[in-house]
């Protein structure tokens, strides 16, 4: 703000001290307090309004509620900057918390300026970029934020009703206590910053106090927990600068809205393009999937998500030819490749992400199945698994199921299989279908004989027995047989398949996207 001039013989004393007060409270919140400044700096932290400057592009942001709480010293906008900028060119709603006034905690007016930047993106549907620092509600206003129409409930309320019509993408670069934990997992991307994030309903001390048990913060919400054991966060990052870049870059995968087209770039070749020598032929041979991955998008566009949750399953945005693809892939280097009660629910989720925002699916399945044993069972990978499934089959985006090795059982449900739908199933040449691999199958099938077999001519006999076994199964699951019952679309070689993909996603692009008249499903849990 312009420094007053109070030197006029018309002016006014009390326009004069309006004007003073505004640029005291208008100074307050452009810098934080020199202690502030100093912890944000031991930190390693940046200021939320250098945070902002790093998002949107220079000049485009406009705030909203600036001289909230004014009236009360020492809580500057009342501990939130919220408005509206560019990033990209692209028009967007910016929330973001102010660690240095009371630790970013709520009061009243903080719960209502966020309530109503999300109302704005409700009625324009604009994405929103969280930015978020806060250690949770003040006490001292608790009656007048927590439990009104127009309270804390009221957020998350907003997010839920934003939630598939625009993204959100939040930074987490500080604590975020208690029911304010629940932002960020509202959000369709977490970006955590290693150190400072962590997320947790009820502190050490509190747990300590309440059922006795002693532990760190780290051990309890810190980022690299959230990332890697709880799934609750999605990238781990080394400090804010990274983790803003990061919401950008994932930012230019996504559209607007959900009524958006997806953005377009130049196109450009694989890092490295696929070749026969790509894929193992040999199905007990682990190979990373990355390598498959990389030989289909365009040169370094693979933005993987929950790298490090769940990680025998990769999930990630990519662009082929400069539109942006889903990739759902099975990694067969991380526990086989097999699918896991965190791995359905890491699937899962993504799938729905993609389908909220038209973002065409690629499932590369090299999956032996669901994890079997009993303490799978008692951790629920039936409704897990079911959850991915019913995903699968509720996405009415264009999908394409590519066998690259091994699809037995439900695993190839779970990957978008001939079953559910998909617009092509197409097979390497090392693909294999069939309820289970051979050597289970004819165990399974033919136990019982293999036992009288050994028992009356001996272990020679045996292996003869189930070799002569396993010859007919592989020849009822054999590759040409299956494409010739129609079971697959299309055999290709890898040197072939990225191209065979990018025909069929141009002519996949108009599909229609109803699934089944009604009011919604009942996912399984």
């Amino acid at each position: 703000m312009p420094v007053s001039d109070s030197s006029s013989p018309s002016s006014d004393p009390r326009v004069a001290d309006v004007r003073a007060r505004l640029e005291a409270a208008h100074a307050a919140s452009a810098s934080p307090p020199e202690k502030a400044a100093a912890k944000l700096a031991s930190q390693g932290k940046l200021y939320v309004r250098d945070r902002i400057a790093l998002l949107v592009d220079e000049g485009s942001f406009v705030e909203d509620g600036r001289y909230a709480n004014a009236l009360q010293p020492g809580l500057p906008a009342d501990g939130v900057v919220t408005g509206r900028g560019t990033v990209d060119g692209r028009p967007v709603i910016v929330i973001a918390n102010d660690p240095t006034v009371k630790a970013g905690s709520w009061g009243s007016r903080t719960v209502e300026k966020i309530v109503r930047a999300t109302e704005m993106a409700l009625r324009e549907e604009l994405p929103v970029f969280w930015f978020v620092d806060s250690a949770g509600a003040r006490i001292t206003d608790q009656v007048e934020m927590f439990p009104g129409r127009r309270g804390a409930g009221r957020i998350f309320h907003n997010q839920v009703a934003l939630s598939g019509k625009v993204p959100q993408i939040c930074c987490l670069f500080g604590p975020s206590a208690a029911g304010g934990a629940y932002i960020p997992s509202f959000t369709d991307l977490l970006i955590m910053v290693e150190g400072n994030a962590s997320m947790y309903l009820g502190s050490p001390r509190m747990a300590e106090m309440v059922v006795g048990e002693k532990v760190s913060l780290d051990e309890m919400g810190g980022a690299r927990m959230h990332c890697t054991v709880s799934g609750v966060g999605d990238i781990l990052v080394h400090d804010d600068a990274e983790a803003i870049e990061m919401a950008k870059l994932y930012f230019s995968y996504v559209p607007q809205n959900w009524r958006s087209p997806l953005p377009s770039y130049a196109a450009e070749s694989p890092s490295a393009p696929l070749t026969r020598a790509s894929v193992p032929e040999r199905e007990s041979q682990p190979f990373d999937v990355h390598e498959v991955i990389d030989g289909l998008v365009d040169d370094d566009s693979f933005f993987e998500i929950k790298s490090l949750f769940a990680p025998e399953l990769v999930v990630g945005l990519g662009r082929m030819d400069g539109e942006t693809v889903g990739i759902v892939a099975n990694n067969s280097m991380v526990k086989g490749g097999v699918l896991f009660t965190d791995s359905a629910d890491k699937a899962a989720r993504f799938i729905w992400l993609c389908d909220a925002y038209s973002i065409p699916l690629v499932y590369l399945a090299d999956v032996p199945g669901f994890m079997i044993g009993s303490e799978v069972e008692r951790g629920g990978i039936i409704r897990h698994g079911a959850k991915m499934v019913s995903a699968v089959s509720s996405a009415t985006v264009p999908q394409f199921c590519v066998v690259v090795r091994k699809a037995y059982g439900a695993g190839l449900y779970a990957m978008g299989g001939p079953g559910f739908g998909p617009d092509a199933t197409i097979a390497l040449p090392t693909a294999r279908i069939a309820v289970m691999g051979p050597e289970a199958a004819v165990n399974a099938v033919y136990a019982n004989k293999i036992a009288e077999v050994e028992a009356a001519e001996g272990a020679e006999a045996r292996d003869a027995y189930v070799a002569e076994r396993r010859a007919e199964y592989e020849e009822d699951v054999d590759l040409e047989r299956l494409a010739a019952d129609l079971v697959i679309d299309h055999i290709v070689e890898p040197e072939d398949l990225r191209a065979e993909l990018l025909h069929r996603l141009r002519y996949a692009a108009g599909r229609d996207r109803a699934f089944a008249t009604k009011r919604r499903g009942i996912p399984p849990v």
